[in-house]
C-alpha cells in the first residue's frame, strides 16, 4: 500500500505536469512547423509596408479579441445563423480592419505547413508583435498553443470592451476584471502612440472638456465638426506611424486626444507612470512587451479545447 507522503508526491508531479502541459509556450510550433512565425511575419512586414496605418489595426485586433472570453480568435468570425459577429459591437463596427491581412497570413502559414495547425488565434497574437516591431517598437517572445473558438459574443463584445469615453476609475476596473493591473493599463495604453481615431470618440473631448490644451483642441476642431465627419480620422499622437513616447508627451501638455488617455495623465493615481515612460523610454518598451504577454495569456483555448480554423471567419 502507497504511503500519505508517496500519494502526496505523485500527486503533486501529476499537477506539476498538467500546469506544463497547458502552458502556451515561444516554442509550440518549433517542431511542428518552424517556417510559420517567419511566414508571418513576412506578410505582416509586407502589409505595414503598403500602409504603416495597418500595423496599428494589427495592434487594435489583439486588444479586441483578447478583451471578449480570452484570447481565442473569436473577433474574426463572420456572422451566421448562429454567431452574432463581435465585428458588429460598438466598439468595433466600421472600426476594426485587418480581418484581409489575417486571412492572407493565414493562407501563407497553412501553405508553408502543409496543413491548419496554427491557429487563428496564434496568428493574432503573432501579427501584433511584429505589427509593432515593424513601427520600431519592441519585440517579445509570444508565447504560443492557443486553440480557436466555435462561438463569438457581441453582446458581451459591448459590455466588456474600453471605452474611449472612459475616466480613470473606469479604466482601472475594466482592466482589473481582465486580470490587468494600473501599470498594465499604462503600458497597454501606451499602444495608442500608433494609429489613428475617428472623429465621434473624440468630439465630446474637444469641444466641452476642461483639461485640454486650447491650441490642441482649435487644431483638432478642424478635422472633426460638431456636426457631421463622425468617421474622419486624427492622429493620436504626433507620431502615429512610429512607436515611440510621443503619446506619453503628449498626456503631459493635456494634448491626449480621447478622454480615456488623458485620463491617464490628470491628477491621479497614474500620472507618475506616464512621467516614468516619458523619461525613460526602455521601462515602457519593457512593460509594453510584459503587459503584452500577460493580456495574450487571458483565457486561452488549449490542449483539446476549441479547434483549429482552416477559415479565420468561419467555424469548421
Amino acid at each position: 500500500m502507497a504511503s500519505p507522503t508517496n500519494f502526496l508526491l505523485h500527486t503533486f508531479v501529476w499537477l506539476v505536469l498538467a500546469t506544463t502541459a497547458f502552458s502556451l509556450s515561444p516554442k509550440f510550433y518549433d517542431q511542428v512547423c518552424p517556417q510559420a512565425l517567419p511566414a508571418i511575419k513576412k506578410v505582416v512586414q509586407a502589409a505595414v509596408h503598403r500602409g504603416r496605418r495597418m500595423g496599428a489595426s494589427l495592434l487594435r485586433l489583439h486588444f479586441h479579441y483578447c478583451f471578449v472570453n480570452g484570447c481565442d480568435g473569436s473577433l474574426l468570425l463572420d456572422s451566421t445563423a448562429t454567431i452574432d459577429s463581435e465585428k458588429n459591437a460598438r466598439a468595433n463596427v466600421n472600426s476594426t480592419r485587418g480581418f484581409q491581412v489575417i486571412d492572407q497570413i493565414k493562407a501563407e502559414v497553412d501553405k508553408v505547413c502543409g496543413r491548419p495547425v496554427v491557429s487563428c488565434a496564434d496568428i493574432l497574437a503573432v501579427a501584433a508583435r511584429d505589427s509593432v516591431v515593424a513601427l520600431g517598437g519592441p519585440s517579445w517572445k509570444v508565447r504560443l498553443g492557443r486553440r480557436d473558438s466555435t462561438t463569438a459574443s457581441k453582446t458581451l463584445a459591448d459590455s466588456v470592451l474600453p471605452s474611449p469615453f472612459m475616466d480613470l476609475p473606469a479604466l482601472i476596473n475594466n482592466f482589473k476584471n481582465q486580470g490587468l493591473n494600473q501599470r498594465d493599463l499604462v503600458a497597454l495604453s501606451g499602444g495608442h502612440t500608433i494609429g489613428l481615431a475617428q472623429c465621434f470618440t473624440f468630439r465630446n473631448r474637444i469641444y466641452n472638456a476642461t483639461n485640454i490644451d486650447p491650441a490642441f483642441a482649435k487644431e483638432s476642431r478642424a478635422t472633426c465638426p460638431r456636426d457631421g465627419g463622425n468617421t474622419n480620422l486624427a492622429p493620436l499622437d504626433p507620431t502615429p506611424a512610429r512607436f515611440d513616447t510621443s503619446y506619453f508627451k503628449n498626456l503631459v501638455e493635456k494634448r491626449g486626444l480621447l478622454i480615456s488617455d488623458q485620463a491617464l495623465f490628470n491628477g491621479g493615481s497614474t500620472d507618475d507612470l506616464v512621467k516614468t515612460y516619458i523619461s525613460n523610454p526602455e521601462v515602457f518598451w519593457n512593460d509594453f512587451s510584459k503587459s503584452m504577454i500577460k493580456m495574450g495569456n487571458i483565457k486561452p483555448l488549449t490542449c483539446k479545447e476549441g479547434q483549429i480554423r482552416v477559415d479565420c471567419r468561419k467555424v469548421n
